[in-house]
């Protein structure tokens, strides 16, 4: 998803002299391109991620369209007060960009697991909150944010699900995307976990349970409307994150619906529960240790559905 955003930006920076690269001291091999063609639109601010979104804030007031990028938790979390007070507070034209989403970077520790941040960052006034699944979301999200006028949040994971697109589909924030049709249950998932999704649905379509899988790639506006239909057409939701269930995806759900007045036949959120992830591993590992893979969906899915996992192995 890295290689997709950047490969867009360098595409557009040349049509969009205001637009303004700032890394924390981050991305070297794969920016080299971009700041060689691009040397006045882009700064390496050094690993000082709240003087780098201070300094595009600033930059953003000016007139510019400033993208901050780092990883983990780095761009978000460490510099928050500053998200906060200096882009979200003055609407200022700053996308903030995290390229290790969830536990991404799973060999280094959970200090560089990006696992909280769509909670809070949702819960900031203006800020959209992108989340794509697949290679063409991400280039279609920073396309998009090129162009929209105001803070967002641009998270991007290393793993990415397959891109299976409908002809003539295109990308639209705000929405949900439905990459596969099913009236039994419904699978609500964000960013490349989506791959275990339908990895999951696949294997249960062959049991004759038939999944209707979601591309959330977009938390903040939620789609209510995608939503409210999978909760009246099919069985129940469950959401599935590699995020804390507390205020993520699921949290999100479950508050669409309830406002609405839609309630599912029944939902489940999927992702960590009053837990950091504080195992070394794989980010593949990591899912399997937090039942967040295909095989954790499969179980969920037969459990809620009322067939024993051994019926359905």
């Amino acid at each position: 998803m890295r290689d997709s955003f950047v490969a867009v930006l360098t595409e557009l920076a040349s049509q969009h002299p205001e637009l303004m690269l700032l890394t924390g001291d981050l991305g070297f091999g794969v920016l080299n391109s971009y700041a060689a063609g691009f040397p006045r639109q882009f700064l390496n601010a050094g690993v000082a991620e709240q003087n780098m979104s201070g300094l595009a804030a600033g930059l953003a007031l000016e007139g510019h369209c400033v993208f901050t990028y780092s990883i983990g938790n780095f761009p978000t979390l460490r510099c928050l007060e500053q998200i906060r007070n200096d882009i979200c507070y003055h609407g200022a034209n700053v996308k903030i960009v995290c390229i290790g989403g969830g536990m991404s970077y799973g060999p280094v520790g959970f200090s560089h697991h990006a696992t909280e941040d769509l909670s809070i960052l949702r819960s900031l006034p203006g800020m959209l909150v992108l989340s794509p699944s697949d290679l063409w979301e991400a280039a279609e999200a920073t396309r998009y944010l090129v162009t929209h006028r105001g803070p967002a949040y641009l998270r991007l994971d290393k793993s990415a699900a397959p891109v299976d697109l409908r002809f003539g589909e295109s990308f639209r924030p705000g929405t949900i995307r439905t990459v596969r049709e099913g009236s039994d249950v419904t699978l609500a998932a964000t960013g490349g976990i989506l791959e275990e999704a339908l990895l999951a649905a696949d294997t249960l379509s062959e049991q004759g349970i038939f999944c209707r899988v979601l591309s959330v790639h977009t938390i903040k506006p939620l789609d209510t409307e995608t939503l409210a239909a999978a909760a009246s057409e099919t069985g129940g939701i469950i959401s599935i994150e590699e995020h804390a269930v507390d205020g993520g995806l699921g949290g999100a759900i479950a508050e669409s619906l309830m406002e609405a007045g839609v309630f599912p036949g029944f939902f489940v959120r999927m992702g960590l529960r009053n837990t950091f992830s504080s195992v070394i591993g794989s980010q593949k590992y990591l899912r399997t240790v937090y039942s967040l893979d295909a095989a954790s969906i499969y179980r969920t899915v037969s459990a809620k559905m009322g067939f024993p996992a051994e019926v359905l192995s």
